[in-house]
């Protein structure tokens, strides 16, 4: 909103409501670096920008490829052919035949022209802390982040979700897709049975980012079916990789409950959401979230399971083998100054 401020002052006018646009005019507006190659605009506009972000910007004979100081987001390099290649997921390598070549760093421009690629430092304040739930739910399991493979780092979750909360039961059974992982390490661990005890319409999109409660509701009833010859007479242990509004969850318990399940044990394969995330992801308000007011036995209640145990911080890092993530929407230590700010305002109730 500052950003758009200042430019509007300045002259700009905006067309849409798209971050990319603030960063165009950004270029176009400085107008220090005009005699000079483009990079020192782009240097200088990256430079303005507080948050998480990983930007292409392209012109009629370059690539530039830019990642936050932060190192929230990923982006990564390969090459197909002569040319490269860039892509936030290295499984889109694979499906157009391209060889990983390396990530783009954080705090780097990255330029790709016929020259081949050559690398630009827009900061020397240089992070690695991934957004920790690139790995628990966006990023697909055939990808690797920051040389972690997400299917290697999901299943350790399931494993020390084991060593961290484990209850009697007769089978393990994973919310499809992005639990399924987990819930594999977890039986590996428990050395209980994995089952299929949920069925997913491949034709339904993800319920978390639907726009109203009904929405997500009706999602959730199309998206998911539990199979009754599987879950019935059995004790369940539900593995889910992270709690947001509550939807999906209260609905598979009740659905698994009305398929014959004897009991129905939740293990969640992260910390509970309690804070808004301000870098992209659509989290903007505590009231959209159910651990952000709740105690664990309230939420368990809600959601209508047994039992209830989330993974804890630390395990996080212990699957990924990494000394630094971006845990903001679980703990409100957001790793950027602006939003310190705001959750230092909200902690004195002024926010």
């Amino acid at each position: 909103v500052q950003l758009r401020d200042y430019l509007e002052n300045k002259g700009s006018l905006f067309q849409s409501s798209s971050d990319s646009e603030v960063l165009a005019h950004l270029i176009k507006k400085e107008t220090r670096s005009a005699h000079r190659p483009r990079i020192h605009s782009i240097v200088e506009a990256l430079n303005m920008i507080e948050g998480a972000f990983a930007f292409l910007i392209m012109t009629a004979n370059r690539i530039y490829a830019c990642r936050d100081k932060y190192g929230l987001r990923p982006l990564s390099i390969g090459r197909l052919g002569d040319g490269y290649v860039v892509s936030s997921e290295t499984c889109a390598f694979e499906v157009i035949g391209a060889e990983f070549v390396r990530d783009v760093a954080p705090g780097e421009i990255v330029t790709i022209d016929r020259h081949g690629l050559r690398s630009t430092d827009y900061s020397m304040y240089k992070r690695h802390q991934m957004c920790a739930m690139e790995y628990i739910y966006f990023a697909r399991p055939d990808s690797d982040i920051e040389s972690c493979n997400v299917h290697a780092f999901r299943k350790e979750t399931g494993r020390l979700l084991f060593e961290e909360s484990h209850v009697d039961a007769d089978i393990v059974v994973g919310v499809p897709d992005s639990s399924l992982s987990a819930a594999m390490g977890y039986a590996e661990a428990s050395g209980l049975p994995y089952e299929m005890g949920l069925i997913k319409n491949k034709y339904i999109g993800r319920t978390f980012i639907q726009p109203s409660q009904e929405l997500r509701e009706k999602g959730v009833r199309m998206k998911l079916a539990p199979v009754r010859s599987i879950v019935r007479g059995r004790r369940v242990i539900l593995i889910d990789d992270s709690v947001v509004r509550g939807t999906t969850s209260r609905r598979i318990v009740k659905m698994l409950r009305e398929a014959g399940a004897r009991e129905v044990h939740l293990r969640i394969a992260s910390p509970p959401l309690t804070r808004p995330c301000f870098y992209g992801v659509d989290i903007s308000t505590y009231e959209e979230l159910l651990c952000a007011r709740k105690n664990l036995d309230e939420v368990r209640a809600l959601i209508g399971c047994d039992t209830l145990a989330f993974l804890s911080k630390e395990a996080l890092f212990k699957a990924g083998g990494r000394s630094e993530l971006c845990l903001a929407c679980f703990t409100g230590h957001y790793p950027t100054a602006l939003y310190r700010r705001i959750e230092e305002a909200n902690k004195d109730g002024k926010f």
